[in-house]
């Protein structure tokens, strides 16, 4: 697989206008990486853009605390598929795996992975809030709920991805389910580095820079 492929081109800040969204989409047409990762309101502007190429539309739900309702996700995620998203990245409920509910953050990646089908569902887990036992933790409740990967980070909270936990999540799930690298990678190092570690995916808001043309 191309370089460009692993990269789901990324644009989720809370002042990220039309025009920002419009410059990821040409991007991401350019470069051609696998997807534009975007907050729902925008998947009718992406899905136009996009609609002639294989680029395909992530959309993140229950972002970023995951903190919401196991029902107001599964609405936002059926919705965003209705509305054409073709992925689905979204946040556990991080306070409910720290209590030791394991079954709550089980059934509502169950529940949501149901509600859109064949889409690719990425589990978000927030690594930098969880202690490795957890991230164990969240990465087996992703793989009995039949999530499709296992996410680092949001790249809203304390930190990003980082080598170790790809690695830590890879040996968790093996081939049952794929990584996902996300936040504050920022050159071709680290981009190697995430792929070297298992990582088959990476969310970032540099693949321009981390792919030569």
């Amino acid at each position: 697989m191309k370089l460009s492929k692993y990269i789901d081109h990324t644009q989720l800040k809370a002042d990220a206008t039309k025009s920002d969204i419009i410059k990821l989409c040409e991007e991401a047409k350019q470069y051609d990486f696998m997807t534009v990762c975007v907050n729902p309101c925008w998947i009718p502007v992406a899905k136009e853009i996009l609609n002639d190429t294989d680029v395909k539309v992530c959309v993140v739900i229950g972002f970023p605390l995951g903190a919401m309702t196991t029902e107001s996700k599964v609405f936002e995620a059926k919705d965003a598929i209705e509305k054409g998203a073709d992925e689905i990245d979204m946040v556990i409920n991080i306070a409910k795996l720290k209590d030791g509910d394991y079954e709550y953050v089980k059934n509502e990646i169950y529940q949501i992975k149901q509600a859109i089908g064949s889409h690719l569902l990425k589990v978000i887990i927030e690594c930098c809030l969880l202690t490795d036992e957890e991230k164990v933790l969240a990465c087996k409740a992703s793989v009995e709920a039949g999530a499709d990967y296992v996410k680092t980070s949001t790249g809203f909270s304390t930190s990003g991805a980082t080598v170790e936990d790809v690695k830590l999540m890879k040996e968790t799930v093996g081939d049952y389910a794929k990584v996902k690298a996300a936040g504050g990678i920022r050159t071709k190092e680290e981009f190697e580095a995430m792929i070297e570690a298992g990582a088959e995916r990476i969310g970032t808001s540099r693949g321009c820079s981390l792919i030569e043309l």
